[in-house]
């Protein structure tokens, strides 16, 4: 085998099942393995071609017949908050993002048990164990990382600096050349005035334009899905046609 033979992923082809977004429809996937002999490079351009990540599988919508899965991405320098997403800004002042290694903890799974129990109870992640979330965290062969969002407290007597305070929110990231890929983010259900999902990409995108990355990608818009209907709140941003990005109306 060559060199080039060994470094070209290989793809396969799910079997059809039904469609978690769109009734009486079944979807397929396409995706190959994620392995450290890939090239850095070639691994970049699958996930900024329209393949999501999980764990150290690249995938993306191969089904017959239907295309309503369409990969989005925000132009963050054009970005503007509107006057509800700075509403929702103003709500979390009190929340602290911090840049951490993507490394499981038992607080952070908590926290995403909760979330699943109570929004995704009947979804595909309803049975993930303490196991399962740390493989969702931990297996990644790229530059991965997660934010954790917690309330700021007051100082103990004698320290300078804010205490700890509980994890309200955490979004697992993919650093990509051009961009930031969202690939997975939960947070607390119980504090819904804060908007914390929307509150999430908006700090998301803060954090893009900090670090000069002219993009965030929120994964796929699905036009007829009210769970993804979300995203396109968040403009101008790109989608991802026959003919490359493109600018969305």
């Amino acid at each position: 085998m060559s060199e080039q033979q060994k470094n070209f992923p290989e793809f396969y082809v799910t079997a059809p099942q039904a469609c978690p977004y769109l009734p009486d429809r079944n979807e397929r996937k396409l995706f190959t393995h994620l392995t450290h002999d890939k090239p850095r490079p070639l691994v970049d351009s699958l996930l900024r071609g329209g393949f999501r990540r999980s764990q150290n599988i690249a995938y993306m919508p191969y089904c017959e017949g239907c295309q309503a899965c369409v990969s989005i991405r925000v132009v963050v320098d054009e970005f503007e908050a509107s006057r509800s997403f700075r509403r929702v800004t103003q709500r979390n002042t009190d929340i602290v993002a911090s840049r951490v290694a993507a490394v499981p903890t038992s607080e952070q799974y908590s926290l995403f048990r909760s979330y699943i129990d109570q929004r995704h109870g009947d979804g595909g992640m309803a049975d993930m164990t303490v196991l399962d979330y740390a493989m969702m965290i931990e297996d990644s062969i790229i530059d991965t990382f997660l934010t954790e969002y917690r309330v700021s407290e007051a100082p103990a007597p004698g320290d300078k600096r804010p205490s700890k305070g509980p994890l309200k929110g955490l979004a697992l990231c993919d650093r990509l050349s051009d961009g930031i890929s969202m690939v997975y983010s939960f947070y607390d259900t119980d504090d819904d005035d804060r908007s914390f999902g929307t509150y999430m990409i908006l700090e998301q995108i803060a954090e893009a334009r900090r670090l000069g990355l002219p993009y965030l990608y929120l994964g796929y818009w699905i036009e007829g899905s009210r769970k993804m209907a979300y995203k396109q709140r968040f403009g101008p941003q790109e989608r991802l046609g026959s003919n490359g990005w493109q600018r969305s109306a």
